[in-house]
């Protein structure tokens, strides 16, 4: 009679390592290397991961480099001895705890909902989503309180995206040219994040240049002669899609300027997140050094209008102007 084979949730590896006791630095980074695979510790020098290709690889590749560092680690196949033990193994990944961390830390956020503003509340939902996808890497046999997770997860983000982005867009297109917009005091409130700082300035530079800035209080009252923009209730603030920035855009019908629509997705990402654009670092960099340094909202504001000037610049492709060459 044929032997009948293991289940594949009894196969496991054992790695048995032996870490270089004279260079504390190296220690380390083994310890945090087995941790981030998702090593559960038997004894100190014993760690076991399920037995799949890529744990398989991960531990090969340690092993290779604790040669190079004067150490060793001896990578086993093993098979757990019977049902109480694989149970007792598989009990050592169970990540239940830190997706019932996260479900509390996300509806936390919930609080905030009519206090803090939505963008803010979207970038620390950013942050959960990504210790979701960490937690779920290391989830080897898909704990039950994952599902709960991310449906608390995904239902959250829906809410602050109906806020961030309210399905009641505004209809026609306006210009820049009329009276109406035209040495206007324009209102925004605090703090400047991204994509105030751009949508004033795109007003200064684009549609009202003698236009008067005003920056409230969260709870300031926006005047009745001033025009709103960047806050919830405001004449400019973000729709279904976009933000505010790429409303102005659409709006005065600055959205055939390719460069300031290049601007207009790096100022979404920063915003809301979404697609990368691989300058958004630096400019989130360049304004949170602007923002330690400045003394004021008004000092935050002229020194972001150079950031967003130089952006312009570096996007603008002058036509039949050879590209500058980079070394």
């Amino acid at each position: 009679m044929a032997k009948e084979s293991p289940p594949p949730d009894s196969k496991w590896l054992v790695c048995v390592a032996s870490l270089p006791l004279d260079d504390p630095a190296s220690r380390m980074r083994v310890l945090r290397t087995l941790e981030s695979m998702g090593c559960a510790v038997l004894r100190e020098g014993v760690y076991l991961l399920p037995d799949n290709p890529v744990n398989r690889q991960g531990l090969q590749r340690l092993s290779e480099h604790m040669s190079r560092i004067n150490g060793s680690a001896h990578i086993l196949q093993a098979t757990n001895f019977d049902a109480e033990q694989g149970q007792a193994f598989r009990s050592l990944f169970d990540r239940g705890k830190k997706y019932e961390e996260l479900i509390k830390a996300v509806k936390g956020l919930r609080a905030g909902f009519g206090i803090s503003e939505p963008s803010a509340i979207a970038r620390v939902l950013n942050k959960q989503r990504r210790e979701f996808e960490a937690i779920s890497a290391l989830d080897f046999f898909d704990s039950p309180v994952k599902k709960q997770a991310a449906e608390v997860l995904r239902d959250t983000e829906d809410e602050v995206r109906k806020k961030m982005f309210p399905d009641t867009p505004k209809s026609g297109r306006l210009t820049q040219t009329g009276r109406f917009y035209f040495k206007r005091v324009w209102a925004s409130r605090k703090p400047l994040l991204a994509d105030r700082l751009a949508s004033a300035w795109l007003i200064r530079r684009f549609i009202d240049p003698e236009a008067t800035l005003m920056w409230m209080e969260k709870t300031q009252q926006c005047p009745s002669t001033a025009v709103g923009f960047g806050f919830e209730g405001a004449t400019f603030f973000n729709s279904k899609d976009r933000v505010t920035f790429q409303e102005l855009l659409a709006k005065f019908s600055l959205d055939n300027n390719e460069t300031l629509t290049r601007i207009g997705a790096l100022v979404h990402y920063l915003d809301t997140g979404g697609s990368p654009v691989a300058e958004a670092a630096g400019v989130e960099t360049l304004i949170e050094g602007a923002r330690r340094r400045c003394n004021s909202d008004e000092e935050l504001f002229a020194e972001s209008e150079k950031t967003f000037d130089l952006l312009y610049e570096a996007y603008f492709d002058v036509p039949g102007k050879d590209p500058v060459p980079r070394y």
